[in-house]
């Protein structure tokens, strides 16, 4: 029979043997770079792997830290910052840095949360540094390329002693700080409610200037229309008056007749006018006499010609209604 102690002691050993052959060899990645250790203590010749693929190492001995080529972030929380010209500005920024001394960086931060939290305190002291020298016009609007530039070189310098290379410093966003820029909002929309009433206040009075001019210009408009109608009647009336005289001076008869002929035409119309008139008023002389001329009265007193018309009402007065 087989010795079962020999048969365990045997499967033992080449559990062993499979654990370490397994443990001889490593992978690394295309983004990834490779630094051997043995004992804690980098191996010359062949501490760095930079290039991918299957690698070995010798089991138990040697221990094999795996590092990010890539460029990697690191973002900061917002954080207040006083400019020269005493204006507290509010600062979003972030930088972007890639390992380029791969055993500098690991005996000197070792893994990658390290060098953020150093470099991230090395950004926060660039910032106010930098920051501090500048006014907030140049932070917001004229002066930030260069700003960041400068921030970028001061990490840079730290970065290096890391092991490390900062590609780029961005300032995301620089703004007042909420309670300031409510302020400056409300003291904002003041002015420009002050700047709408003046405008409002302006408009009005050329409103009024302009309405005052076009009633002024009615008035004159008014006035020589007034004028030049009054000219033009005048001179209608003189027209009619000469035409008259001319008419009256051919035939004084005739025109007598027709002016009395108008004014019983007039006169006499229905309505609630009244007239009480004597007989022999002047007003009917063309009633008794086509020709208007009265007969001369006899030696009795009383007239040739037999009384017509208004002459045979009742002596005393007429009524015409």
């Amino acid at each position: 029979m087989r010795n079962p102690i020999g048969g365990m002691a045997a499967l033992i050993v080449l559990i062993l043997l499979i654990t370490i052959g397994s443990g001889a060899f490593y992978t690394v990645g295309q983004n990834e770079q490779a630094l051997v250790l043995r004992l804690g203590e980098p191996i010359p010749g062949r501490a760095l792997v930079p290039t991918p693929g299957l690698h070995y190492k010798i089991p138990l001995i040697e221990t094999v830290t795996l590092l990010d080529k890539r460029i990697l972030d690191l973002e900061t929380p917002n954080q207040e910052v006083l400019a020269s010209d005493n204006n507290r500005i509010e600062v979003d920024a972030f930088l972007r840095y890639r390992i380029v001394d791969a055993l500098r960086f690991y005996q000197t931060v070792g893994t990658t949360q390290g060098a953020n939290n150093q470099l991230g305190t090395v950004l926060s002291s660039a910032l106010r540094r930098v920051l501090g020298e500048a006014t907030m016009i140049q932070i917001i609007r004229e002066g930030r390329s260069a700003l960041m530039v400068s921030i970028r070189d001061l990490v840079n310098v730290e970065a290096a002693r890391l092991g490390a290379e900062v590609i780029d410093v961005r300032i995301r966003r620089a703004d007042l700080p909420r309670q300031i820029s409510e302020r400056v909002f409300n003291r904002m929309q003041t002015e420009r409610a002050r700047e709408a009433a003046e405008f409002r206040a302006q408009g009005a009075e050329q409103a009024q200037k302009i309405r005052a001019k076009a009633d002024r210009d009615v008035v004159v408009l008014r006035a020589e229309a007034q004028r030049t109608a009054d000219q033009t009647r005048g001179e209608g009336d003189g027209e009619r008056n000469r035409i008259f005289a001319e008419a009256y001076n051919q035939d004084p008869n005739f025109f007598a007749f027709y002016r009395s002929m108008q004014a019983y035409e007039t006169g006499l119309k229905s309505g609630d006018t009244r007239m009480i008139l004597s007989p022999t008023s002047d007003f009917f002389r063309f009633f008794g006499q086509p020709s208007g001329i009265r007969p001369q009265a006899g030696p009795s007193g009383s007239s040739d010609v037999p009384r017509t018309g208004p002459q045979a009402l009742n002596k005393g007065t007429a009524k015409v209604e």
